[in-house]
């Protein structure tokens, strides 16, 4: 049955649905994303700046997808512009070394603590899958353990023990080993039962940037007990770095890995990825004296846009711009704004739930009774399962889209929000929560 919101979404995108016409016939499902997955079609969106986008219908959407978590400076900032006009004049692409990259570099270097050396990739699914190689290479050891639900992009090792792992053999699954976070005796039992665990990777903040959240004890927990069993730790930092603080979850926790991931903010808008850590694991990319260590030890490491110079130039202007302005504080602020209205309107409308978040990643929680500090919302699986039910999700989105807004239940908050995008977004909530509830769907 069609809901009154889909309704009125059908209504007011013709355009998109005529795209969407188009691309089923191209893409499978019509979309190049699985998260762009949407009943009964996608948005197409053709231009944006600052806060806003806008769609091929004309609408105009405050926008809380920011790039999917890439742009906190917001769309086509004018500084991040220039850096990548100025380089189109002098070359896109010299397959050889640049001043740039040596810059990009020292930038991360001055703002995450992990850092001794680096290597670049062209995206945070490119990072994890070298983290992975250099710790195996390091350690000699071939299992990683990863936590249920937490997303490290999409090869064939982190979607093991997930949805979608059709073409993955099981014998690269059998070197992934899943456990559920914040249980800290799991994970000693696995250390204690096998000596063959290179590395642990988590998402610092909790699953799919923190909408399962991780408990910082429990992080502590992981520095300590990798550090008791030599395993490597490894933060996948590819949302947290330079969002959570300047210095990304490990400066936010004052906990430092041995390896972390990064993208997103990183590349300033522009595909980047880059792995970082401690130099005898990165340096496992080292070309040696040895030729037999260079054939069967070393990783071997190529990929044609590493560090290509457009997302050097505007990886750089974004981390001066968060190294040297309050990028981090103005969206942190907008966060609280936006969370404090948030659960107003929750108390107000009587709906159970909160919203809740670290620093500029903000959650809608609906559906389940319960105390929390608006900031790590933990609940137990039964009412985590449960504020994740995919029909209040999905029609949550098109309902908050209908009202102007692009986000749903996930608010990744950008520093050129104003105060009266924040109001704004607030009374949204608040009609799409009304009209939700009058669907009897919450």
């Amino acid at each position: 049955m069609v809901t009154s919101i889909e309704k009125r979404y059908i209504e007011e995108h013709k355009k998109c649905q005529e795209n969407y016409s188009l691309s089923k016939s191209l893409f499978p499902n019509g979309v190049t994303h699985d998260s762009r997955n949407l009943e009964p079609f996608p948005y197409y969106v053709d231009k944006a700046s600052g806060a806003y986008k806008w769609d091929i219908d004309g609408q105009r959407i405050i926008d809380y997808r920011g790039g999917h978590g890439a742009l906190i400076l917001g769309h086509s900032h004018p500084v991040v512009n220039q850096a990548v006009s100025d380089q189109l004049d002098i070359g896109t692409h010299y397959a050889a070394s640049t001043d740039l990259e040596i810059r990009w570099a020292n930038l991360v270097k001055e703002l995450i603590p992990c850092f001794d050396k680096i290597r670049f990739t062209s995206s945070g699914t490119e990072a994890t899958l070298m983290a992975f190689r250099m710790v195996r290479a390091y350690s000699g050891k071939t299992k990683i353990i990863k936590f249920k639900n937490h997303f490290h992009g999409w090869h064939d090792y982190v979607r093991s023990h997930t949805q979608g792992t059709g073409g993955i053999p099981q014998e690269v699954m059998d070197t992934m080993i899943t456990l559920p976070h914040n249980d800290i005796s799991v994970v000693e039992d696995t250390l204690r039962n096998s000596d063959d665990v290179a590395a642990i990777i988590i998402e610092p903040t909790g699953a799919h940037m923190g909408t399962d959240p991780v408990n910082p004890h429990f992080l502590k927990q992981l520095r300590d007990i990798t550090n008791r069993y030599g395993v490597v730790l490894i933060f996948d930092e590819v949302v947290t770095g330079f969002r959570i603080s300047k210095g990304g979850a490990q400066s936010y926790f004052d906990i430092t890995p041995d390896v972390c991931t990064l993208a997103k903010i990183l590349g300033g808008g522009l595909p980047a990825g880059a792995v970082t850590g401690k130099s005898e694991i990165i340096d496992m990319i080292q070309l040696s004296n040895s030729s037999d260590y260079n054939r069967v030890e070393r990783v071997g490491h190529n990929g044609t846009f590493n560090a290509n110079p457009l997302s050097a130039a505007a990886g750089c202007a974004a981390l001066e711009l968060v190294s040297s302005s309050p990028v981090n504080e103005i969206a942190d602020k907008r966060s609280q704004q936006l969370k404090n209205g948030l659960n107003d309107i929750l108390s107000k409308l009587e709906i159970p739930g909160c919203a809740s978040g670290i620093a500029s990643a903000v959650f809608l929680r609906l559906g389940v009774e319960h105390e929390c500090d608006k900031a790590i919302c933990i609940l137990s699986e039964d009412e985590q399962n449960k504020i994740e039910d995919p029909f209040l999700s999905h029609q949550m989105w098109l309902e908050m889209y209908n009202q102007g807004i692009d986000a749903g239940t996930r608010f990744i908050v950008n520093s050129v929000l104003s105060e009266s995008d924040i109001n704004q977004t607030i009374e949204a909530s608040e009609k799409a929560l009304r009209n939700i509830r009058q669907e009897g769907i919450i």
